[in-house]
């Protein structure tokens, strides 16, 4: 969409919604980050979250897709103009357009995943992804017959050296000796859209000896996937349960639940115990963990999860301290 036209394309999504929800003053929205909520991936899991409300309640939702960074401002502006709330911004990206725009609608409750806004009506939920990644690394280093596995992020950013950072140290924890590449996509938000991107940079790594690859990096990751099922070797999926991409070439995926977040807001805004503050989801919380399912467990042995599973146990427990990029970026190797 051309941003001439966004003015347009807003007040009509805006006019339709506002004669949906009229009667209802719960209307919530949703503006999901770039890369498209059927992403297959991160914006995929929030849009997900919001459908199972829908089905399990019969509400209904208005969301939008931003095409550049600029629209991300306008439409929460146009959302929050229009009654719309709960209003969720998605991704890490929306932290300053959010800022503006919560001073700007002080009754407006909004919620943001994936960064912190600390204002009075915004609800903020993070996640700790590095300990989700510790162990898909774990299982990563164990199915691996090279002692070589890569790592493909998204954007450069230290949400993703997060990522990369739990990744590495749990390939390290299983295998001390195994060698892990690492690369990511690019510098600016089209770095999560660039599937073809994502595949040269995992062939690049399978070149190299690696015969297991983890991706974080939304939409780019379906090209790592792809690319790593095509050459017959193993990869691991990212916040959405990917396995079903490529069954039986996709060792696991890092689940990350967006879902329940969205529903959560959705569901707290509705009963009216929707709270300000910043909620931290991690392995002990139910907010990340490793996907097993019908389409990977040929490739999960008995003693792979066993030793996930115990790892899980002693991270939640706090005998396995995983380090956490975001608080400090010397990562350990």
């Amino acid at each position: 969409m051309k941003a001439t036209n966004l003015g347009l394309a807003l007040a009509g999504l805006a006019f339709s919604a506002t004669a949906v929800f009229a009667q209802d003053a719960f209307k919530p929205a949703i503006v999901y980050d770039l890369g498209g909520k059927f992403d297959k991936s991160f914006n995929e899991g929030v849009h997900m979250g919001a459908e199972k409300y829908k089905k399990d309640t019969g509400t209904d939702y208005r969301d939008f897709e931003p095409q550049n960074d600029a629209q991300r401002e306008q439409a929460l502006r146009r959302f929050a103009r229009d009654g719309f709330s709960p209003i969720v911004a998605v991704g890490f990206s929306q932290e300053s357009a959010l800022k503006k725009v919560a001073d700007e609608f002080p009754k407006t409750k909004f919620a943001i995943i994936d960064a912190v806004v600390e204002k009075p009506n915004v609800q903020s939920t993070v996640f700790k992804e590095h300990e989700g990644s510790f162990l898909v690394g774990l299982l990563a280093a164990q199915a691996s017959k090279t002692g070589k596995v890569g790592f493909v992020g998204g954007m450069d950013i230290p949400l993703i050296r997060k990522f990369a950072c739990g990744y590495v140290q749990g390939v390290k924890y299983a295998k001390k000796d195994a060698e892990v590449f690492q690369n990511m996509t690019g510098t600016t938000g089209a770095a999560w859209g660039d599937p073809v991107k994502g595949g040269e940079l995992a062939k690049s790594q399978i070149d190299r000896g690696a015969d297991v690859v983890y991706h974080a990096a939304g939409g780019t990751g379906i090209g790592v996937l792809r690319a790593t099922a095509d050459a017959g070797k193993l990869g691991i999926g990212v916040d959405s349960n990917q396995n079903g991409l490529h069954p039986g070439k996709m060792l696991t995926s890092m689940v990350k639940r967006v879902d329940v977040a969205t529903y959560t807001v959705f569901d707290q805004a509705k009963k009216n115990t929707f709270k300000p503050g910043v909620s931290i989801l991690g392995l002990k919380e139910g907010g990340v963990a490793w996907a097993l399912d019908d389409n990977n467990k040929a490739l999960i042995t008995p003693e792979m999860k066993a030793a996930a599973d115990k790892a899980a146990e002693g991270i939640t427990s706090g005998s396995i301290k995983v380090h956490d990029y975001m608080s400090d970026s010397k990562c350990p190797m």
